[in-house]
This record gives structure tokens, sequence and C-alpha cells, in this order.
């Protein structure tokens, strides 16, 4: 009876093991790599690039279970016709691919930082959504001369003891990330993504056209589970030893958030870092965490400000 047992459960395995890596292939075919790589140590940058070749140039990170299509939707095109616009996904996210271990907080800054470098930037203006405001930080604080200012939409910039709802799901102990990211992590997906995605949005409604033209889609993916799971184990640590030294940051830091963000406290992620920065401010506006997708106009004006 036991080895039947054991039999049933390898067969069963196998096949959410093989249907994982159906549902990730078909995800790929849905929402495919749109621009080019650029090597740097530890990783290989998927980016995007648009605009005149010339002008000003404006680096974008994107946050947590998320990648570049979250600003091509329709917010770099915009930028694109008088700035030159490098789109850019974190290391371990879209189609940006790890060569090493999985980055921190600080690594994944490194990487971007070298990016800027590589790419032959002159002193980009970088944008960074979420967990992409926090490398943001962490650029300025170990690259101060690769950026002529910090634009934040919707940071994660302070260390919080439990994570927002929508994410607890990551809460996964190293050794069982593999197993479920390639057996249970994708069929979850599929059933909880939606209603997932909308308190993430909230209260602001969904793009019917998120999962595929803004990219939603490659979040089922096994690796995305994987790094999902790590960003949100290493980032209060990361937090605790970062937050302390905003003082530190030489410029321009300007942060954008919605009053009614339901997976970050504004004030304590937007104002509170505002304020211990030498050269910050903060700008709120009725909405929610992604404010690059649902106010779009909005958050162009605010970014031309800068």
């Amino acid at each position: 009876m036991m080895l039947w047992f054991l039999v049933a459960l390898a067969v069963v395995v196998g096949a959410l093991v093989l249907w994982s890596a159906y549902v990730s292939r078909g995800v790929e075919r849905w929402v495919p790599m749109d621009g080019r790589h650029v090597e740097v140590p530890g990783a290989r940058i998927h980016y995007v690039e648009t605009g005149p070749a010339d002008a000003p140039a404006i680096v974008m990170i994107h946050g947590i279970m998320s990648q570049l299509r979250v600003f091509t939707y329709a917010l770099a095109g915009r930028l694109a016709a008088d700035r030159r616009v490098i789109v850019m996904d974190r290391p371990g996210w879209g189609y940006s691919t790890l060569t090493g271990s999985r980055l921190d907080i600080p690594g994944q800054a490194d990487a971007v930082a070298a990016a800027i470098r590589a790419l032959e930037l002159e002193k980009p203006l970088l944008v960074g959504h979420s967990m992409g405001g926090a490398v943001s930080l962490a650029l300025a604080l170990r690259h101060p001369d690769a950026v002529r200012g910090l634009g934040l939409i919707a940071p994660y910039t302070q260390p919080i003891d439990v994570p927002p709802a929508p994410l607890a799901g990551l809460q996964v102990p190293a050794l069982l990330r593999p197993l479920i990211a390639w057996t249970i992590a994708v069929p979850l997906s599929m059933r909880t993504g939606k209603a997932k995605t909308a308190a993430v949005f909230a209260p602001d409604p969904v793009p019917g056209d998120f999962a595929i033209r803004a990219g939603g889609a490659l979040a089922i993916r096994p690796r995305s589970f994987q790094m999902g799971c790590y960003e949100i184990e290493m980032g209060p640590a990361a937090m605790q030893a970062q937050a302390p030294r905003y003082g530190e940051i030489a410029v321009p830091v300007s942060i954008l958030y919605g009053r009614q963000d339901a997976l970050l406290d504004p004030e304590l992620h937007g104002g509170r870092t505002a304020g211990a920065v030498r050269n910050g401010n903060v700008e709120y506006l009725d909405g929610g965490h992604m404010l690059p997708v649902t106010h779009v106009d909005a958050t162009e004006a605010w970014l031309r400000r800068l």
C-alpha cells in the first residue's frame, strides 16, 4: 500500500511539474521578450530603450511580482516623445536572468548601476516603482554619482513586520520554494491571481488588458514565485539597514503616492522617507498602488515636473 501511495504521489507531482512548465511556456508566448540584454556582474539585464538617443535619460525599474511592461503599458511611450527612456527588468524578474545567486536590494542596486554604466547613460533620472523604489534608494546610497535624482512611485522604503496581505502567500521556507513553485504555485496563482491583482490595484480597477499588455501574466511562472518569496524574506532586513541612512542621500528624491494605496502605507513609505533625505518631497493623489498603469496622466505630469 505504501509503495502504491508513493507511486501515485510521484505521478501527481510529475503531472503538476509538467503542467507548470506548459503554462509557463504559454505565458511566455503571450508575453514575449521585448528588448535586448546587457551583461553586468551577476545578471543579464533585459531592457527596452525608446526615445531620442541624445535626449536626457530616464531609467525605470519595477516592483515585486512585476516587470518592465508596467511602464511600457502607457507611461514610457509618452515620456519617450522627448526623453531617452530605458525600462529594465530587475535581476531575476521578467526576462532578466541571474548568472549567480539571487541578488538582494544592494546587489540589485549594483546591477542597475552597472547597466547604467554599460549603456553609457549620463546621470539619468532613476524612476522606481514599489520594490523598485527600495532598489533606487540603495543605488543612490551606493553609487551617488550614477544618477541625477530619484523619482519614486509608491515606493517600499521602510521596514515593516508583516508583508502586505496580497503577498502573504510568498512567505514560504526556502527549502520548500522549488517544490511549491513547480507543483501547486501555478494552479493556485491561476485560481487566486485575479483577486490578488484586484487587491493590489484597489481602489483603482484592473485594466482588462493588464495580463498581456502590462505583462501581469508573467507573475504566475515558477521562477517569479521563487523570486517573490526571496524578496519578501530579505526585504525587512535590507530596509532595517538602509532606512537609517537616508539622510546620506544627496541627490533630489521625489515621491508620488496614492492616498488610498492598499499595499503600502503612503505616510510611512512616502512622508517619512521624504522627510529623512536632504532634498526630498512627496506628493499625493487620489489612487491606489499601481499609479503608472491607472493614473498615467498624473504620473507623467509629476515626472515632467522633476
